[in-house]
Parts: C-alpha cells; sequence; structure tokens
C-alpha cells in the first residue's frame, strides 16, 4: 500500500503504520487522517498481521496534534479536521494497536496514543495535552478514554492546566504502559508486539470488544455479536438445522437446539 502521508510496511506477523510528516511535527492533515483509516480497514480485512504498530517518522515527533489545511470554511464536517475516523477504525480494529511514541506527543497526538491499546515510550518523550490553550479542545475520546487511564481529577488538571509530562511521569500516571531507552525504543518496541502476537487472535479480539463496549453503546454490542459470536453460530447445528427447516418448509428438530 502507497500514501501521501505515511508509510505501511509489514514484517512477519506485525504491521507498521509510520506518520511521515517529520518536518512538520508528524501533525495530522485531513489527508493524513483518511490514509490512516484507510490502511487501518484494509488491515481489518487480512490476516497476515496480528498486531499494528502506530508510530512517527524520525526521532523528534511522535504527533503533535492535527494542522487544519484544505477544508471549507464552515462548522459542518467539511470545515472539521477527521481525526475521529482514525480513532473509530482503531477501536473497530480486531487487533491490538502499540503506539510506539519516539518523541513529542501533543495534543491529537496524545490523544493517539491513548486510543491504541498499548503504549511503549522512549524515555526523552514527552506528552501533553495543550487544546484549552492554543484554542482547541477534544470533547470525546481525549476526555473519556484519559479518564480511563489516569482517572478523572488528573485527566481535568492534563486538559485544565496543561502540565508537560515525560515519559516516566506518563508510566507513573498508567498514561503508557512501558518506557525503555531511547536507543533501544525499535527493538522493544518489536519485542513488545511479537509477546502480544504470540497470544490467540479470537481470544485478543473478544477482550478488545469487551473493552470497547463500555463506551461503544450499540456498536461496541453489535460488535461483539456480529463480529465475533455471529460467524461461530453459522457453523452450529442449530443454525443448520433452523436453515434447513426453512427452506424445506417444515418444523425444526429441537434436539439439535444448542449444538
Amino acid at each position: 500500500m502507497s500514501y501521501e502521508t505515511i508509510v505501511y510496511d509489514e514484517s512477519d506477523p506485525i504491521g507498521t503504520i509510520t506518520l511521515n510528516r517529520p518536518n512538520d511535527g508528524n501533525m495530522f492533515t485531513p489527508v493524513m487522517c483518511h490514509e490512516i483509516r484507510h490502511c487501518i480497514e484494509a488491515i481489518r480485512r487480512e490476516t497476515r498481521t496480528r498486531v499494528v504498530v502506530i508510530t512517527g517518522a524520525g526521532d523528534r515527533f511522535f504527533c503533535i496534534g492535527g494542522r487544519k489545511e484544505g477544508m471549507e470554511k464552515t462548522t459542518l464536517y467539511a470545515g472539521v479536521l477527521p481525526t475521529l475516523e482514525m480513532y473509530e477504525a482503531i477501536d473497530r480494529l480486531q487487533k491490538p494497536v502499540i503506539a510506539s511514541v519516539n518523541g513529542f506527543a501533543v495534543g491529537g497526538g496524545n490523544v493517539l496514543q491513548m486510543v491504541c491499546d498499548l503504549t511503549i515510550a522512549k524515555k526523552s518523550a514527552i506528552f501533553r495535552q495543550v487544546g484549552p490553550m492554543m484554542g482547541s479542545f477534544d470533547a470525546g475520546y481525549g476526555t473519556w478514554y484519559l479518564e480511563d487511564l489516569v482517572g478523572k481529577k488528573k485527566a481535568k488538571e492534563i486538559w485544565y492546566c496543561n502540565p508537560k509530562m515525560s515519559a516516566d511521569e506518563a508510566l507513573a500516571l498508567g498514561l503508557i504502559n512501558k518506557v525503555v531507552a531511547d536507543e533501544a525504543l525499535k527493538e522493544e518496541t518489536r519485542k513488545f508486539a511479537l509477546e502480544v502476537a504470540e497470544r490467540g487472535s479470537f481470544a485478543l479480539a473478544s477482550v478488545k470488544a469487551a473493552f470497547n463496549a463500555r463506551h461503544g453503546g450499540v456498536n461496541g454490542l453489535a460488535r461483539m455479536a456480529h463480529d465475533l459470536l455471529l460467524r461461530g453460530y453459522l457453523e452450529s447445528e442449530e443454525s443448520k438445522e433452523l436453515s434447513r427447516a426453512f427452506s424445506e418448509r417444515r418444523a425444526p428438530d429441537p434436539q439439535k437446539f444448542g449444538h
């Protein structure tokens, strides 16, 4: 897959999406948002990869938010940076997604790493929410998911006071999972991803769906029931007997129910 603002590559069971705008802080643009969503949706439809890693190009920035360029001047959807499409795609993806934070994760970049299932960061990485001090905000993934990670009081402090947090501070808060030496980030990310990839794919998909159902409402429940349970039911004796009975215009055999 070839893209303008991201790079995608696969290595064994790991697919890696690299935000590739290092000269502009790897900031989101409308094109990047849609390319990330498109890439994840393609990954969703294959079984080669079992874990996805998201990282930034270069050694300074993971992502420092979004740049609102090329959009219509309107308060409707056409004038809004389509970050939600990325976050929704990550949630829908049945495979675990690991953020490998290689530098500053600020604003939307910090929200992106929060939405990922797991986060590993190099020791010099910096995490921060800056919306209210720059004329912006993230009322949704950036608040609910942050509250889940660090608790309501701390989440409000992060949004109201906008402190800079080191990787060690982020780890202590529960904002991320691992901190490694700067020079070891790529190697340790691969080890982390391979560890996760050794677990059962269906089991991980089920666990991820269960976590997401809490915030997902009907969509979250449907992802669990439709994506994970329906296929198994269609292969059950109950489903097959009901289908045959309907086709043959006869009463089904209840002895086959529950099998």
